[in-house]
């Protein structure tokens, strides 16, 4: 039987902060409602950091739990791609950050910033330094405090976002060719001329400020039903296999009403799809790999599953991964 080197999923794991925040206690400070939040989003409650809490400390915890589970001891790990838009310095990287706090002395470690695609990147990022041998076992992690960013005056997407960490444990493998595990297929896509749809006014070298996430929501909508559609089949095609082949669908948790549209359009049941958006809200870079964990854990996503994992963010970035867990 025909081999190939493969990056596997070892192990998942995800961290977030202490203080749950339902749409009624938002309702105190901004001029919304639960029912409004719902009806648009499906989004029911979110998570925000404390001062203590910040992107790297989050990602650190969400990789031990990723070494935990896999049951590897951080001193293994060869490598660190953290993707994230709202890293703890504007340099060094929060991934070096992680890195020092699980005691690894030395190892590559480096952050990516393609906002909601961020995991997606740095899953391919990871996976092909892994198969060209760069290191043998990878923490990707996806971790963001978007309350950082966010216009607390401005309900259309302040209400929308929350904060956390998910991160995976890969290890290079031999696996079969035909079904083995592994990463099989990634896909991604970037089309910087939609700058102006979903941004952050601010940067070091523009105003020298953090800034605040703008965003026009309808036209963010149309572009990423169609996208994350398209991307999803070009991955599957890549791997050489179809829709009907797919157990689990784990989409970026932006709008549960792009989930829905995105499922539809390919054919999908609903139950195939992991929605964690009305717990956590829009985590960013850390929503795919958050959903996940909860999948992992909970005993929906089993060893041998076909999971596509995919997302769209700001830029616009989008993406796609086929994974055989």
């Amino acid at each position: 039987m025909t081999s190939v080197r493969r990056a596997v999923i070892a192990g998942t794991g995800s961290a977030l902060p202490r203080r749950r925040v339902s749409n009624d206690e938002l309702a105190k400070t901004v001029d919304t409602s639960d029912e409004w939040i719902i009806e648009r989003t499906g989004i029911r409650a979110r998570y925000i950091a404390a001062a203590d809490e910040t992107t790297a400390t989050l990602g650190a915890a969400a990789a031990r739990a990723a070494l935990a589970a896999a049951g590897a001891d951080a001193q293994e790990v060869g490598l660190i791609v953290l993707a994230t838009a709202t890293p703890d310095q504007t340099f060094p990287s929060s991934a070096t950050k992680v890195q020092a706090m699980l005691g690894i002395a030395d190892c590559v470690a480096f952050d990516v910033a393609a906002v909601c695609s961020g995991f997606l990147y740095a899953v391919s990022v990871a996976e092909s330094m892994l198969r060209a041998g760069t290191a043998d076992s990878a923490l990707v992690i996806g971790s963001e405090t978007f309350s950082r960013i966010l216009d607390w005056e401005d309900r259309g997407t302040c209400v929308l976002f929350g904060d956390g960490a998910g991160a995976v444990l890969l290890r290079a493998e031999h696996t079969a060719a035909t079904d083995g595990r592994g990463v099989l297929a990634t896909k991604l896509h970037a089309d910087g001329r939609h700058n102006e749809l979903l941004y952050v006014d601010g940067g070091p070298s523009t105003t020298g400020t953090v800034g605040k996430l703008r965003m026009k929501g309808k036209e963010v909508f149309r572009h990423a039903v169609l996208n994350l559609a398209e991307v999803l089949g070009e991955a599957l095609s890549a791997a050489g296999l179809s829709v009907a082949d797919v157990d689990w669908v784990v989409p970026h948790q932006a709008n549960r009403r792009i989930l829905d549209a995105t499922a539809k359009k390919l054919g999908l049941a609903e139950e195939q799809v992991i929605i964690t958006v009305d717990e956590h809200a829009n985590t960013s870079a850390a929503s795919v790999p958050l959903a996940l964990d909860q999948a992992v854990r909970d005993g929906r996503v089993k060893r041998g599953d076909l999971l596509v994992l995919e997302a769209m963010g700001g830029g616009f970035t989008w993406g796609a991964a086929v994974v055989r867990f």
